[in-house]
């Protein structure tokens, strides 16, 4: 959830970004070979994506960290070949609480701080790099493209319904240019055999770069523990969530995979040296994103704070909250505002189809804790039923008004009554009171145990479990004395 200073401006610009985490060439020219260097056209359509993809993933980070980030990224990127000099590259840390890596034509390479922190060792960073890098030298998203029935390309602030909300339900492609974009579902799946060449090729980049291959499968080993510990955190069966592992297709089964390619291959991890520069990141959601914690969303710069169902969780995204539960799916985001709130409501009806139209039957204005607001629910008819479909805006200033657009099954519409009815301003001291989680790395001390140093960590539920997570430990495994570790603490 950005701060919205800027976002109802980006929302209404074109991203020139297949989203698949690479581009296509213009004008469906000859796709490049794995061997050859960025085109000017690669590095034209990288130049022009590059601030909005920054943008879209909460901006790029700056500092030591960022510029550790920059320098592993570099260092095999250069493995490709796509570019003979680091300076061919531009490696960016942005600051998205999600779980994702990404890198378009141009040399433009990507990761969350928070995929970094899942991370263990710098030989894991560059093995993350290295795979993003890789699908950019085998020009993967060029032949999704080619084989692709639509080559729609989407804004920022564009959705697919389908996706994000509906599944397989046609009734997404009907309704798919709706403003629910969060920055998790910015880039389509690749096959997983395109997956499995980019393990490939990223392991190759590390065994050349001096790195220890296996670094690969146990990233992806620490992926596939942190998707099971969010589904079972969350109350989902389903383990997989619209991060990286989305794009990325089951990183648990390409465990083995990987670990089997690196054999018989050694190197440097370099583990204290990643995990020096990395203390201090922050974890989780930026205040500046707002927070997401337990069923409340609060966020401090815009003063705001919700709280979704019982039996939903929501996941923070850079353009939107995304609040999941089995009665229902919504997003919280905003749009244009010109001070009429029903004008409002129906301009966020009228952008959710270009097939059909979607209007309310009426649109009704309330008061929600002191907050004018204005709602409306339509009915819409797809291939497998009907679904409500559910806007709610608030107002908070002439200029500033804020929405929820929900779906539920036809007649369902109620399920989110308590959440509409929830949001409030927050009171200054509310906000004061909102501090980020940071990594704290500390060295075990005699004694220590991961029982000990999981009571440290900065949840009321799960310690130990996010603990071991957090640093790649299986369950049964220990910590040894002048070992390092990772442990999420409040901010100072």
């Amino acid at each position: 959830m950005p701060s919205f200073k800027s976002f109802a401006t980006a929302s209404t610009a074109t991203l020139s970004l297949a989203l698949g985490g690479c581009a296509a060439l213009p004008g469906g020219g000859n796709i490049p070979g794995a061997s050859e260097p960025i085109t000017q056209s690669e590095a034209q359509i990288g130049a022009e994506a590059h601030p909005q993809l920054l943008a879209e993933f909460g901006g790029a980070m700056t500092g030591p960290q960022a510029q550790y980030v920059e320098q592993v990224g570099q260092n095999i990127a250069v493995q490709s070949g796509l570019g003979n000099a680091r300076s061919s590259f531009t490696v960016s840390l942005v600051n998205s609480p999600v779980n994702n890596a990404f890198a378009i034509p141009g040399g433009y390479v990507y990761t969350t701080r928070q995929l970094v922190a899942l991370m263990n060792n710098e030989a894991e960073l560059a093995g993350v790099l290295g795979h993003e890098v890789a699908h950019v030298a085998l020009r993967h998203s060029q032949r999704r493209q080619q084989t692709a029935t639509q080559n729609q390309l989407l804004g920022v602030g564009a959705a697919i319904l389908s996706s994000v909300l509906l599944g397989s339900n046609p009734l997404g492609q009907q309704i798919g240019q709706a403003a629910l974009q969060g920055s998790q579902m910015l880039t389509l799946k690749f096959s997983r055999s395109q997956e499995l060449e980019a393990d490939v090729k990223g392991i190759e980049y590390l065994n050349s770069a001096g790195y220890d291959p296996r670094a690969m499968s146990t990233v992806l080993a620490s992926l596939a523990a942190q998707n099971a510990l969010d589904a079972r955190l969350q109350g989902r069966d389903d383990a997989r969530m619209p991060e990286w592992a989305s794009t990325h297709p089951d990183p648990a089964s390409r465990v083995q995979s990987a670990l089997s390619r690196a054999q018989g291959m050694t190197g440097v991890t370099n583990r204290d040296t990643f995990l020096s520069r990395i203390d201090g990141l922050t974890y989780g959601d930026d205040p500046a994103q707002g927070i997401v914690e337990g069923r409340q969303f609060i966020h401090p710069d815009l003063r705001l704070s919700f709280q979704a169902p019982q039996g939903f969780y929501m996941v923070n995204g850079t353009t939107a909250v995304t609040v999941n539960g089995q009665g229902g799916k919504a997003q919280f985001t905003m749009a244009q505002y010109n001070g009429n709130l029903q004008t409002y409501v129906n301009s966020v009806f009228a952008g959710l189809s270009q097939q059909q139209q979607i209007r309310p039957a009426n649109i009704q204005t309330t008061t929600v804790n002191g907050l004018p607001a204005a709602y409306g629910t339509a009915r819409v008819n797809g291939s497998s039923g009907q679904v409500d479909v559910t806007v709610f805006a608030y107002e908070f200033s002439n200029d500033r008004a804020y929405h929820f657009l929900a779906i539920t099954p036809a007649g369902r519409a109620s399920t989110f009554n308590q959440m509409f009815a929830s949001m409030r301003r927050i009171t200054p001291q509310e906000a004061a009171n909102v501090v980020p989680r940071v990594l704290d790395v500390v060295t075990v001390q005699r004694g220590d145990t991961v029982s000990s140093l999981a009571r440290r960590m900065a949840y009321s539920d799960a310690q130990e479990e996010r603990f071991r997570v957090l640093n790649g430990l299986s369950s049964g495994q220990g910590v040894s004395a002048g070992q390092k570790v990772k442990i999420v603490v409040r901010g100072r």
